[in-house]
This record gives structure tokens, C-alpha cells and sequence, in this order.
């Protein structure tokens, strides 16, 4: 993600194409905004929906498999893994120090959304979908689900947010998350 402003920095540097339409630069930087728009929505799209289809799944601690059961961090690690070809780390702490640090009003779908549920920093570990929503694997004799960010429970606990889908990421070149910014 360090390596997003500079490749975007080389890229205006280089001069187009001899080949390329000569559009003006302003039409160009507006494609490129639509672009980059279209593609953050498309993964965190395939992201969403992938999350989705755990709906239903028993809890399991420790589980990282659909056929027997997902904890939190293990329903977030297949939902990147399948829907963006994203592999992250175990556990939901390991995950909480990638990525962009975003506040509650920044939520996007596709950010992930840490808690303190067991008197512990980034304990649990969720995908927000939009709307206030969220889905996690909650804990022992319950299932992944949908709940609402501003319950009070949940509210109570949250402890931050992280932006691993950066805009126009397409995740083509490289698949190695970088520190916190």
C-alpha cells in the first residue's frame, strides 16, 4: 500500500503512449477517477458477497474451514482469500496492524472492523458490509451472522477500523500488505 502514491506518481510522470488517443488531461484524470472508483467497488463487491455466503456457518474456535466451522478472524481470511486472492494473517491482532487506520464515519463495505470482546485490544475481528452492518462469526454455540455496528454491544466494544482494499486496487502485482499508515 506505501507503493500505491508512487507507482500513481510515475505513472502521470511517464508520457502516454505514442499510440494513445490524445485526450485532454483533465478527461484523462477523470477516467482514470472512474476507473480506480469501479475497481475499489468491484472488490469490495466479490468481498461482500463472498463473506455472505458463510451466513449459517457454525462458530468454531480456531476454525479456518467452511465444512467445520470459521471463528472470526478464519471467516475474514477465506472471504479476502477466495474473493480478492488476498491471504492475511491467523489472527484477528495480526490483521488489526495492516492496512489504512479509518474512523467509524469512514466505514466503507469491505473494511474490516475490530472489537474488544474478551478485555483484550482487536479480540474480534468483522467485514463491514454498509448500511451499520457487519458480519462475523460471533462466539461458541452461535453462527456467522449480520449485526448492527451501533447496537450497544457492539458499540461499547469497537476499537477501529482497517482499509486493506485501497481505491483501484486490483491486487495484481503484488499480495503483500505493508504496515499501518
Amino acid at each position: 500500500m506505501f507503493f500505491r502514491p508512487l507507482l500513481l506518481a510515475l505513472a502521470l510522470l511517464l508520457p502516454p503512449a505514442a499510440h494513445a488517443s490524445q485526450a485532454s488531461p483533465a478527461t484523462q484524470d477523470a477516467a482514470t477517477a472512474v476507473s480506480a472508483l469501479d475497481e475499489y467497488t468491484t472488490a469490495a463487491e466479490q468481498l461482500v458477497d463472498e463473506a455472505l455466503s458463510y451466513l449459517g456457518i457454525r462458530y468454531r474456535f480456531g476454525g479456518t474451514s467452511p465444512s467445520t466451522g470459521l471463528d472470526c478472524s478464519g471467516l475474514v481470511l477465506n472471504a479476502f482469500r477466495n474473493a480478492v486472492g488476498l491471504d492475511l494473517p491467523r489472527t484477528a491482532r495480526e490483521m488489526a496492524a495492516l492496512g489504512d487506520r479509518i474512523g467509524r464515519q469512514e466505514l466503507k463495505p469491505g473494511d474490516l472492523v475490530f472489537f474488544n470482546t474478551m478485555r483484550r485490544t482487536f479480540s474480534h475481528v468483522g467485514i463491514y458490509l454498509g448500511d451499520g452492518r457487519f458480519v462475523h462469526a460471533p462466539s461458541s454455540g452461535g453462527e456467522v451472522r449480520v449485526e448492527n455496528i451501533a447496537s450497544r454491544y457492539w458499540s461499547q466494544r469497537f476499537n477501529g477500523a482497517r482499509r486493506l482494499l485501497g481505491d483501484g486496487d486490483t491486487f495484481g502485482a503484488s499480495r503483500t500488505l505493508l504496515g499501518v499508515r
